[in-house]
């Protein structure tokens, strides 16, 4: 059994209402002789420094979230991307623990499998910015100010893309050009939407 990170302890401690599915779960990472460390304020379990999955609890359901999940073959066809956006971490989602505990071998093949994807050195491909749709609204304003377009493909990809989606997800015209009038200022100081 690995060691155990006293971080997780607690925060398996405050989850009241998944208690004894993290527990589970935590236990089945550990058994895969994986590292259990917290990032972004989760259990994360590592391979040699790289992440195969991570403990996740919401309202409805807690998950295991691999985040090259996209990579696996997923034989059981049990992994969820948590959005339609989501381009590589896929979650298998429980609601309560005896699934967990029917699911034990599986879940474990599924983390194997995230390891060898990790010691093969496999990384996701990502959709290009320019396959995003572009909001006519948006497009309309880059094409009135070149010095809008010009900050706007200065930013990372990551940015770009940030701001594509949250842009076209405006079901009106209105909506989706008042999103644009809000952060055309952010966009010119060469910002992202949440800096």
């Amino acid at each position: 059994m690995m060691n155990r990170n006293p971080s997780v302890d607690g925060y398996i401690r405050k989850n009241k209402q998944w208690h004894d599915e993290l527990t589970q779960l935590r236990e089945i990472a550990l058994d895969c002789g994986l590292t259990e460390e917290v990032k972004w304020m989760h259990p994360c379990y590592t391979f040699e420094g790289g992440n195969i999955v991570l403990i996740q609890e919401f309202k409805a359901y807690c998950a295991f979230m691999f985040p090259k999940g996209a990579l696996l073959k997923d034989p059981g066809d049990i992994l969820v991307a948590m959005t339609a956006n989501t381009q590589a971490a896929r979650q298998i989602r429980f609601t309560h623990v005896d699934e967990i505990v029917e699911m034990e071998p599986m879940l474990k093949a599924y983390i194997q499998e995230a390891v060898e994807v990790e010691k093969a050195g496999l990384e996701v491909t990502f959709k290009e910015t320019a396959e995003f749709p572009m909001p006519d609204e948006f497009q309309q304003k880059l094409d009135e100010n070149p010095a809008l377009k010009a900050a706007f493909e200065a930013l990372t990809p990551g940015r770009q893309r940030g701001y594509l989606l949250y842009f076209s997800s405006a079901k009106q015209s209105k909506t989706r050009a008042a999103r644009v009038e809000k952060y055309t200022p952010h966009i010119l100081d060469g910002k992202g939407m949440n800096d």
